[in-house]
C-alpha cells in the first residue's frame, strides 16, 4: 500500500498553505479528495439519505490518499478546476480543517497561473493565511492551452462569497508575484514589476513577459525540460552505469541524487576532464536503503552531476524533438515584445520555481543570453558598416533564496501590505454587480 501511494504521487498537483509573513507554506498536501461512491440500487430516500452522510465522509490531501475504499479524485487537471462541487469541498476542510480558519473573517486572493496554473491564496486580517493550488502541467510544447476562462473566475467568485461568504476577493498572477519575491535579493536595486520569469517546476518551464505588472501574453513561451524530465535523465543515466540500484527504487534514488548532487557546469567539455582527471575529488556516493531487503546499496555518482541540469542548455539529450536552448527561448520571448520594454526584460530576469534552484544556473544562463544579445549587436553594427552603434544592453539574471516558492512568498509578501485590501474585490461590490467583477482586478503597485 505505502509504495503504491509513493508512486501515486509522481506527478500529482499540490496545494500549499500557510500563513503570509512566513518565508514558506507551513503544510504541502496533494490536491486530492477521497469520496464515498454510494451504489445506485435499492430504495431512492435510503440513497437520497445516504448521499447527504457520504457528502460529509471525506478526505483530503495524503488522508485521502491512504484511503483504498474511498474513490480518489482530482478537482484540478492540467492547472484547470473541473468540478468545482469537489473544489469547494477540498477548500472546505483545507480552511476549516488545516488552517482552522472562519471564512468571514478573512480576505482571499486568488493566484491565477499565467497559463496552466491555477491557485488560491486565502488571507486573514491580522494574521494573513496563504493557500496556494499548483496544477499538473502538460508537456507539449506546441499547443498553448488557453489562459483560465474568465467564467472559471467567476465561478470562484460564486464559491468565495456565496459559499465562504468571504468580505474581500482578489486574483493575482503567479509571475508578478514571482517578481515581487525577487525584490528580496541584493541584486534587485529598484522594486520594479516589470522583467521575464522564468518559472520552472516539475513538469513544464514557462518564460513570462511582463510589462509594469500585466503579462504580455501573446510572448510566453513553454519549455517542455523540467525538474521531471531531469529526474528521468539522471535515472536512464544511472540504469546505464549502476547495476546495484534496485528496479523499483531507481526513479526516487535519480530524484535524490538530483536534489543533493546536480549543478550547472559553464562548460561540458572541461568538465569532463575535471571528473576524468581527478574523479575522487568530484565523484560523490549516494547511500540507499532497499525496500525489500532493508539492506544498504551504495552508488558513485559521476557526470550526473553535472549532465542532469545540462539539458535545460542542450535539451536535445532528452527530448529529440526539442532542441533551443533556454538562453535562446528567453532571448526569443523577449525580441517578441515591444521594443520600448525589451531593454527592461533583458536588465530583470527572475527566477522561479523549484527546478532553478541549482547551483550556478543563474549564472549559466546570464553568461550564454548575453553572448546572444552581444552577437546580435556586433552583427547590426557590421552590417551597418560601423555607422551604427548600438549601445551596449545589460542583462541581469536574479537568483535569490526564495526561488523555490517564489509565487507563494511574493504573495505573502504583498499581502501584508495595506494596499492589498484597497485592490481586492469586496462582498459588497459583488452583491452589487456580480461575479463577473472578478474577471479583471487592479494590478498591484509597486510598493514601498
Amino acid at each position: 500500500q505505502t509504495t503504491a501511494s509513493r508512486m501515486q504521487l509522481v506527478d500529482c498537483p499540490y496545494t500549499k498553505l500557510g500563513y503570509a509573513g512566513n518565508t514558506e507554506p507551513q503544510f504541502i498536501i496533494p490536491s486530492c479528495i477521497a469520496i464515498k461512491e454510494s451504489a445506485k440500487v435499492g430504495d431512492q430516500a435510503q440513497r437520497r439519505m445516504m448521499k447527504g452522510v457520504d457528502d460529509l465522509d471525506f478526505f483530503i490531501g495524503d488522508e485521502a490518499i491512504d484511503k483504498p475504499t474511498y474513490a480518489t479524485k482530482w478537482p484540478i487537471r492540467h492547472g484547470i478546476v473541473e468540478d468545482w462541487d469537489l473544489m469547494e469541498r477540498f477548500m472546505e476542510q483545507v480552511i476549516f480543517k488545516y488552517l482552522r480558519a472562519e471564512p468571514e473573517d478573512h480576505y482571499f486572493l486568488l493566484v491565477r497561473g499565467t497559463l496552466h496554473h491555477y491557485r488560491v491564496v486565502l488571507y486573514r486580517k491580522k494574521t494573513l493565511v496563504i493557500i496556494k493550488y499548483r496544477g499538473h502541467i502538460s508537456l507539449c510544447h506546441h499547443t498553448e492551452p488557453p489562459l483560465n476562462t474568465p467564467e472559471n473566475r467567476e465561478y470562484t467568485a460564486e464559491i468565495m462569497f456565496e459559499s465562504f461568504n468571504v468580505p474581500g476577493l482578489y486574483i493575482a498572477v503567479q509571475a508578478v508575484l514571482a517578481l515581487a519575491a525577487s525584490w528580496t535579493s541584493r541584486q534587485v536595486g529598484e522594486r520594479t514589476l516589470t522583467g521575464t520569469v522564468i518559472d520552472s517546476g516539475d513538469g513544464v518551464t514557462h518564460v513570462i513577459p511582463v510589462a509594469e505588472g500585466y503579462v504580455i501574453g501573446s510572448c510566453i513561451k513553454h519549455i517542455p525540460i523540467a525538474g521531471r524530465d531531469i529526474t528521468y535523465f539522471i535515472q536512464q543515466l544511472l540504469r546505464e552505469r549502476e547495476v546495484g540500484i534496485p528496479p523499483e527504487q531507481s526513479l526516487e534514488t535519480a530524484k535524490a541524487v538530483k536534489e543533493r548532487f546536480s549543478y550547472v557546469c559553464p562548460d561540458l567539455v572541461k568538465e569532463f576532464n575535471k571528473y576524468d582527471t581527478d574523479g575522487s575529488k568530484w565523484i560523490k556516493q549516494y547511500t540507499g536503503i532497499n525496500a525489500i531487503s532493508k539492506k544498504e546499496f551504495t552508488i558513485d555518482v559521476g557526470y550526473e552531476r553535472f549532465l542532469g541540469p545540462e539539458i535545460f542548455f542542450h535539451p536535445e539529450f532528452a527530448n529529440p524533438d526539442f532542441t533551443q536552448p533556454i538562453s535562446e527561448v528567453v532571448d526569443e520571448v523577449i525580441q517578441n515584445c515591444p521594443i520600448d520594454v525589451r531593454r527592461p526584460l533583458y536588465k530583470n530576469i527572475v527566477l522561479s520555481g523549484g527546478s532553478t534552484m541549482f547551483r550556478d544556473f543563474g549564472r549559466r544562463l546570464q553568461r550564454d543570453l548575453k553572448r546572444t544579445v552581444d552577437a546580435r549587436l556586433k552583427l547590426s553594427e557590421e552590417l551597418s558598416g560601423g555607422k551604427l552603434k548600438p549601445k551596449p544592453i545589460d542583462v541581469q539574471v536574479i537568483t535569490h533564496h526564495m526561488q523555490r516558492y517564489a509565487v507563494w512568498f511574493g504573495g505573502s509578501m504583498l499581502a501584508s501590505t495595506p494596499e492589498f485590501y484597497q485592490v481586492c474585490h469586496t462582498k459588497k461590490d459583488y452583491e452589487e454587480i456580480g461575479p463577473s467583477i472578478c474577471r479583471h482586478n487592479p494590478v498591484f503597485g509597486v510598493m514601498s
